[in-house]
């Protein structure tokens, strides 16, 4: 991806995950928002973004962070936002493991409280350390958590698988992160 791609994909992912009214779009319950009204508000913004570069953003970010509808006339992120969408993703069963990548600066409070969605609406959680380290490395020094997702499935926690390896949750309680990884 060139600058201009990552500056482009960097908007979409600020606008459709926490400030489509910045740029005066309307995103609905789903988190969908109309492709023509989200690719005249670049214009306007003065964000080089037309239907090519999007099309060209959505289909290789290495992330997955976009979908389009089956129409292609609607757009919206797949996780991570921090305004309240209903993503309508079915409950799965995770894998037995899941890691969660943050800042050992978070480690006590983590101890204490879990992990908390913060300004999310989910936790977010990696099938493999790598995917967690770098999550982790974008906070400041990083650290793995382990989360033994299976027991918190049997204990009735959900879990939501987004487009690629990324699973969703509301929280994890302390007691099911195991520290020594």
């Amino acid at each position: 991806m060139s600058k201009s791609d990552i500056h482009c994909s960097k908007w979409l992912s600020y606008v459709l995950r926490h400030r489509p009214d910045e740029v005066g779009i309307s995103i609905d319950p789903h988190g969908w928002v109309d492709v023509s009204g989200l690719l005249e508000a670049a214009q306007q913004k003065k964000i080089p973004l037309d239907k090519e570069k999007l099309l060209f953003i959505v289909k290789t970010n290495d992330k997955q962070r976009f979908s389009l509808s089956e129409c292609g006339k609607k757009i919206r992120a797949n996780r991570g936002h921090s305004i309240p969408v209903e993503l309508s993703l079915p409950a799965l069963t995770p894998p037995d493991v899941l890691y969660h990548g943050t800042a050992t600066r978070f480690l006590k409070a983590i101890r204490r409280e879990g992990v908390k969605s913060m300004r999310r609406q989910h936790v977010h959680l990696s099938e493999d350390t790598a995917s967690a380290h770098e999550v982790g490395t974008r906070h400041g020094v990083p650290r793995i958590l382990a989360v033994d997702a299976k027991s918190m499935a049997a204990a009735g926690y959900k879990f939501y698988q987004a487009i690629d390896s990324i699973w969703l949750t509301d929280q994890v309680p302390a007691k099911y992160i195991h520290w020594d990884i």
